[in-house]
């Protein structure tokens, strides 16, 4: 090891220059705070002690600007592991933590020994077109992957292990458009011509399927719904609760919806009033009176839906659909049918406002241009003059003797 004239930076024996600087005192654990390096952000090696020094400099400034923050050697593992999955899960519904987790081992399994503070741009960037290329995932979950990651992140942000989110300095993978596959009005129609109401629990898979399809009500809305929120007198459904379940026998009941704007009164028509009063009779002659999509009791998971679905599918000879794409048939149903305004299907579906349904919904509106230009036809009358009105008539290069 050689010194150079700038302190803190160093040559060594295979002439490789590299800086060794200490920034002072960890203020939870006492310890020295000491960096080594022999690359810049960007994982470029230092070519001059100048250009090493200038970073030790910087080095210096953002630990002076970020108050003392350092992660100080712990790794992002550790991190995720101890601070933010337990973070993350007090947040979300248990439906939503357990896609996540999926993410987060990626996330985990890339990084694994890497510290936080050794996150770079380049780094960050190499991540991005590795999940990019990988022919397991699509874009869009490579999006929501890398999002995640930014995600972790921010949280070691607020809880002062980094003074900046560095994966912000590189931009997000765009999603993609993905459109959920859904049902058509008489796709709908097969399907509920495949039930035999008479059978008690096909009686129950019918009402489940076209409440979610006349309602729009999101799949843990519908699991959560119980007979009290629903106003016979009013024709209403009130939708203010979720639901987390792990099994018919373990589950609980939120308070709350998705989003704050999801706690919504939705009207209901005559049939589906008609329908839902026949049903209720027949649960509580059953011995059945809480949970509206219910045969036994308990609410119904989402795997017994997803089977529902499947099944009927098949019997009525149609494309089989996720459970969320109930949701996306009722915005096609109001759209294609009765003309409904984007305002009336926001306000129904519980967004926090129109431009959340158009970005994920606008491939519903597919004919609207089309009906819209058929309605201009002919509309505006006109007959042209036999001749020019005036004496000067576009370009007088023009000759007018045209035979």
């Amino acid at each position: 090891m050689s010194k150079s004239k700038y302190p803190c930076v160093y040559k060594d024996k295979k002439g490789n220059i590299y800086y060794q600087v200490e920034l002072g005192v960890n203020k939870n654990t006492g310890k020295r705070i000491q960096k080594m390096g022999r690359k810049d952000d960007q994982g470029k090696p230092f070519k001059t002690f100048k250009q090493c020094h200038d970073y030790v400099i910087s080095l210096k400034n953002k630990y002076a600007e970020s108050k003392g923050i350092f992660a100080n050697g712990i790794e992002l593992n550790y991190f995720i592991n101890k601070y933010y999955m337990p973070h993350y899960k007090s947040k979300v519904q248990e439906s939503t933590y357990k896609t996540r987790i999926h993410q987060i081992k990626i996330i985990k399994e890339y990084f694994i020994g890497t510290k936080i503070e050794d996150i770079s741009v380049r780094v960050c960037e190499i991540f991005k077109t590795k999940l990019l290329n990988n022919p397991k995932y699509s874009q869009s979950y490579s999006a929501m992957i890398y999002g995640t990651f930014r995600q972790i992140l921010d949280y070691a942000v607020t809880l002062d292990f980094v003074y900046e989110n560095i994966s912000k300095k590189t931009k997000p993978i765009p999603k993609g458009k993905v459109n959920v596959p859904y049902w058509t009005l008489e796709e709908f129609e097969k399907v509920i011509s495949t039930f035999c109401i008479d059978v008690f629990y096909e009686h129950m898979c019918f009402v489940m399927l076209w409440l979610y399809f006349n309602t729009g009500i999101r799949v843990g809305e519908g699991q959560a719904l119980t007979w009290d929120k629903i106003n016979f007198k009013d024709q209403k459904l009130t939708i203010n609760s979720t639901i987390d379940l792990k099994s018919p026998s373990q589950y609980k009941i939120k308070n709350k919806t998705k989003t704050e704007s999801g706690n919504r009164i939705i009207s209901l028509d005559d049939t589906t009033i008609n329908i839902l009063k026949e049903w209720h009779e027949t649960q509580k002659a059953h011995g059945v009176d809480n949970f509206v999509i219910s045969y036994c009791g308990k609410p119904l998971g989402r795997n017994t839906i997803a089977r529902i679905i499947d099944r009927h599918s098949k019997l009525a000879g149609v494309e089989k659909i996720q459970a969320k794409g109930l949701r996306h048939s009722h915005v096609s149903y109001l759209i294609n049918h009765f003309n409904a305004d984007i305002l009336t299907v926001s306000n129904r579906l519980g967004h926090s406002g129109p431009e959340i349904t158009l970005k994920h919904y606008s491939h519903l509106w597919p004919n609207r241009d089309r009906r819209l230009a058929n309605k201009m036809t002919n509309v505006i009358k006109f007959k042209t003059s036999e001749k020019s009105l005036y004496e000067f008539n576009g370009n007088q290069v023009i000759k007018n003797n045209i035979v």
